[in-house]
């Protein structure tokens, strides 16, 4: 067989459609400020409910949980949040860290109550339960500090939890996760955690900690520090709901599909995890293993007691819009029962978001001078980059060269490799593309678990796979409704 590209006339020139580039998207601080950095936005206007929060909180009191030699390491982490840390890494995005109470209102303090501190052996061995095997011995001590915790709940807002380098090998093997029972547990108990390790007392670059840190702990003892300002084209009464599908139990054996959903309002807040398992009988269960699905029933139920949720939230009012996102494809009966479950909204749009795809795509920078070619830039491509494949599917980089949040001209998070983009299909809804791409790129800012510009995936998908994730490692945790913070 010729392989040989034919010349002359008969080749054909292969052209890409013309790219959008969609602009950064603004958050929104105390005071109705916007900014597109978080950490500037932060540090010049204050959290979004910085008020609401000085009106019943003065401080955020801490409680610690963790080895005994490890607890002057955690009181002396909570400490250096109180203070300013200049960045020494990530110059061009990375602000000075001013201190807990400057950025954030409350102060930031070890809880009063001794009880609210729960020391643990440094030996794994003298763990109460002996006989039991180590990840047991783990297990048992996490359940026993979080009702001890529970018992004194009045004292503390938000709980520290050190589990140590060397209790690794007991902390996650196959069937054992110490971090999800933890979050696990402390769901059930209403009490918020933040789990430290060892690499925490000894990271180098303190601001970057300290931001991360400081949002994370305000987060999770109620505060909210950004929401997405109004975005372009996109009604502000609109919900957004993230689906992840997991199999319960051993996958060889599985046969229910469990379905997590997380849903929140157009400008961020709301946020709150659905578990939901499926009622109705796998039919290919080799299928469900490779891709998890839901019935019509199934769909119309877990998209209904979302919706109950929102209306619960917003004086029984419902969303004009709403955007469900996935990993996977909509199978023709999901699209039915969520068309079923959301009739009365006006616009609904299924988005399947890949994350695994082959596509690569070199920035160049226009040419000089006249009749040069134009030459590839020193930069990847702009993060906001939009490019159509089809009439419903698009590529978007989420990731990317972001300009317009340096202080140097250009920055790139993480400076390493070659962007992928994702790619978003559309199964259903209308309008055009760039609207839900826009929402896609405004929704990578949303992840409150980090000092970071983006995720690379909107948090619809990477909250509902962190509860998907759990529920798949935690059998036992009941299907309920949960605020996002007891998992983050």
């Amino acid at each position: 067989m010729n392989t040989r590209r034919p010349a002359g006339p008969e080749r054909a020139a292969a052209k890409l459609p013309p790219y959008f580039a969609l602009d950064e998207p603004l958050l929104a601080f105390a005071d109705g400020r916007h900014d597109a950095h978080p950490l500037r936005g932060l540090r010049d206007a204050g959290p979004y409910s910085r008020d609401a929060v000085a009106a019943y909180t003065p401080v955020v009191r801490v409680a610690t949980v963790g080895p005994r030699s490890g607890q002057r390491q955690v009181r002396a982490l909570v400490a250096s949040l109180r203070q300013r840390h200049r960045p020494t890494d990530r110059a061009e995005y990375v602000p000075e860290f001013p201190g807990f109470a400057a950025l954030l209102g409350p102060d930031l303090q070890l809880a009063d109550n001794p009880a609210a501190h729960v020391v643990w052996p440094d030996d794994i061995d003298a763990l109460d339960h002996p006989g039991e095997d180590a990840s047991r011995r783990v297990a048992a001590a996490q359940a026993d500090a979080i009702h001890r915790l529970e018992l004194v709940r009045g004292s503390f807002d938000v709980a520290v939890v050190h589990l140590p380098d060397a209790w690794a090998h007991a902390c996650r093997t196959d069937t054992f996760d110490a971090h999800d029972e933890l979050k696990a547990l402390g769901a059930l108990a209403a009490i918020p955690t933040q789990v430290v390790n060892d690499r925490a007392f000894t990271f180098a670059y303190r601001a970057s900690r300290a931001w991360r840190l400081s949002i994370a702990l305000y987060v999770k003892s109620g505060g909210v520090p950004w929401k997405l300002a109004p975005l372009p084209g996109v009604p502000d009464s609109t919900a957004y709901i993230g689906l992840a599908y997991a199999l319960r139990g051993d996958p060889r054996d599985a046969l229910f599909v469990t379905c997590c959903s997380q849903v929140f309002d157009a400008d961020g807040g709301g946020m709150q995890f659905v578990a939901y398992e499926a009622r109705d009988p796998v039919e290919d269960v080799e299928a469900a293993r490779r891709n998890p699905y839901l019935s019509r029933g199934d769909m119309r139920a877990v998209l209904a007691r979302s919706l109950r949720l929102y209306q619960a939230r917003n004086g029984g009012a419902v969303p004009t819009r709403v955007a469900i996102h996935k990993t996977t494809g909509f199978r023709p009966d999901e699209v039915l029962g969520a068309t079923d479950a959301l009739e009365g909204i006006r616009e609904v749009d299924c988005l399947e978001i890949t994350t695994d795809v082959a596509w690569r795509a070199v920035w160049l920078d226009a040419p000089r001078r006249p009749g040069q070619r134009s030459e590839p830039g020193g930069y990847p491509v702009r993060r906001g980059t939009m490019l159509p494949v089809s009439g419903v599917a698009a590529l978007l980089w989420s990731a990317g060269d972001a300009p317009s949040i340096s202080t140097r001209g250009h920055y790139y998070q993480g400076g390493k490799s070659i962007p992928r983009p994702v790619v978003l299909t559309r199964y259903a809804g209308s309008g055009p593309l760039e609207i839900p791409a826009l929402e896609a790129l405004a929704l990578t800012k949303m992840d409150w678990n980090n000092d970071a510009l983006y995720d690379p995936v909107p948090v619809t998908i990477r909250y509902s796979q962190l509860l998907a994730r759990t529920i798949a490692r935690v059998p036992w945790l009941p299907r309920n409704e949960y605020p996002f913070r007891l998992f983050m």
